[in-house]
């Protein structure tokens, strides 16, 4: 045995004074901090704080990418700083495993998902290949994988979300790791798959004693899933100790500012009080339906939805994934055609897009042309209606950029020179440009940490009350869709289960559907995650 792999230490992961520089930018500042055997810890905090680079740092990842690691690392008994490429790809899968946020880029699209698994537990035991496909099919069974035999087959894009992300987990405990790493493992999910995630997670922990070391910005999730939380900073640890402590009595102030942006599914909006006459009705829907595909393989996606939109309020739909809710949000801007029924604006049946209704979608990255600068982009609403003076159009641009609180001379640069927060707000200003009454904002913080989501959800609001908009607010979060919504619609299965005021849907859902989904959105609580967590195994016992 080598020196790297020596006598574990009592720890299962220490870490002492990691610093990671990439060129003149430290990520990773003096972080030290360890995980017991069978304990869970999690990593904390905005986006480019560091997090995942401590956990790309905890498998060596960072090796031959031309970052500088110093400090100490031990994961495992084995010294990562120090050992050989061959000890860490055993580390690697053997006795630590990842679990990436995305997993569609985690897995090869060519290939079943069992045949990903059973290569994985070959290379670490070399198993013949009749008892990898065995042990694959077992995993997958393990993390909740109905007919694993069958499902073993399928490849990626035949799994939902959920089990695409079961199935990255059924990868990392192919080989019994002591340690897995989970990167935001739960970010794209809505709030019934993350709970089932999350009770998996700790239903392992608790069967097999791995250790979790969970890197979240959600800290919803962290309450659910740890015994301890880090808080971190511009790469340094802020606050760090048990998670009860933590989140029940913060001693730092960025802990509690950190606490204070996440939204609350048991607090009321800020200011809910509906008008004594209620506002002109600008947007309507009529039995809405849509259907993609043909004949018996047709799949109704929308199915007979009525909805109006007042001018100034915000109507708040949620859903799981699948419920349709995207699909209505492009119909009622002019995106998709319904198959039946009719979206009118003030009052006048629309034919093709509408200027007047504008949508903000869930990734600006994929939204915004990367080869143009976000001036331009912007910009494109303005020309399409005819504008024709460029120093107008320029000067309306950087109004418009100003307005959304970024800087007038952002208009040369081109996306990627943004942060996520940053790119949504140049997605709000192009859809401010055709002066809009409606705005559909389709997820439009679903991909953003805590403060910046606040950051957004303000600036929306703030728009709203300046421009008097409506807005459609469609988004899985629930306690997102609470705090901007005026009136909240719940879809399940294409048709809307439950409407009504917002206060009134959270405080006394009628619809089993809408008690599901509050039940499962995460608790800063410990103590309550953990009785909604025992609550939850009983009905699946039952």
């Amino acid at each position: 045995m080598s020196e790297a792999e020596k006598a574990p230490s009592r720890s299962l992961v220490e870490v002492t004074d990691l610093t990671v520089e990439f060129g003149e930018l430290r990520a990773v500042d003096r972080l030290s901090f360890r995980l017991q055997r069978g304990a869970a810890l999690a990593l904390v905090g905005e986006s480019g704080s560091g997090k995942s680079t401590v956990a790309a740092a905890l498998l060596g990842l960072h090796r031959g990418t031309g970052a500088r690691v110093a400090g100490a690392i031990e994961v495992a008994g084995v010294d990562v700083q120090e050992a050989p490429e061959q000890t860490l790809r055993r580390l690697r899968g053997g006795k630590a495993a990842m679990v990436f946020q995305d997993p569609l880029s985690s897995l090869d699209p060519y290939y079943a998902i069992g045949d990903q698994i059973a290569e994985v537990y070959r290379v670490h035991t070399r198993a013949s290949r009749r008892a990898a496909r065995a042990r694959a099919v077992e995993v997958l069974d393990r993390v909740g994988i109905p007919d694993a035999v069958r499902r073993s087959r399928s490849r990626p894009h035949e799994f939902s979300g959920g089990m695409r992300q079961r199935a990255l987990i059924a990868m990392a405990l192919a080989c019994e790791p002591d340690l897995l790493i989970a990167d935001e493992p739960t970010t794209a999910l809505d709030v019934t798959v993350q709970a089932q995630i999350l009770d998996l997670l700790h239903t392992l922990r608790e069967e097999m004693g791995t250790g979790l070391l969970l890197v979240t910005h959600d800290v919803g999730v962290a309450a659910e899933s740890v015994d301890e939380v880090l808080v971190m900073r511009h790469g340094r640890s802020v606050e760090h100790g048990p998670v009860s402590a933590v989140l029940g009595s913060p001693e730092q102030p960025y802990t509690r500012e950190l606490l204070g942006a996440v939204p609350r599914v048991d607090v009321p909006r800020a200011s809910s009080e509906a008008p004594e006459e209620p506002a002109a009705v600008v947007l309507e829907a009529t039995g809405l339906r849509r259907e993609f595909g043909r004949g018996k393989r047709a799949l109704t996606a929308v199915d007979d939805v009525s909805l109006t939109i007042h001018r100034g309020e915000t109507l708040g739909i949620v859903g799981e994934s699948g419920s349709g809710k995207t699909t209505l949000g492009r119909m009622l801007v002019g995106l998709l055609e319904p198959t039946a029924g009719e979206v009118r604006y003030d009052g006048h049946a629309r034919v093709g897009v509408n200027p007047a209704v504008q949508m903000v979608f869930q990734d600006p990255v994929s939204s915004l042309n990367p080869r143009r600068s976000v001036g331009e982009s912007i910009a494109d609403p303005l020309r399409a209606r005819g504008e024709g003076d460029e120093r107008r159009v320029r000067g309306r641009v950087r109004e418009l950029l100003e307005r959304v609180g970024l800087e007038a001379a952002h208009y040369d640069r081109y996306p990627h020179e943004f942060s996520g927060g940053q790119r949504q707000r140049v997605g709000i200003a192009r859809a401010l440009a055709a002066d809009p009454r409606v705005i559909v904002c389709d997820e439009p913080v679903s991909a953003l940490d805590v403060t910046t989501q606040a950051h957004v959800i303000a600036l929306l609001g703030e728009l709203q009350r300046e421009l008097g908009l409506a807005l459609v607010f469609v988004a899985h979060d629930l306690a997102v869709v609470r705090q901007v919504s005026d009136r909240v619609a719940v879809m399940r299965r294409g048709r809307i289960v439950e409407e009504g005021p917002a206060d009134e849907v959270y405080d006394n859902p009628q619809d089993p559907y809408t008690k599901q989904l509050l039940a499962a959105v995460p608790a800063l609580d410990p103590q309550i995650a953990a009785q909604r967590r025992a609550a939850r195994r009983e009905l699946a016992v039952v």
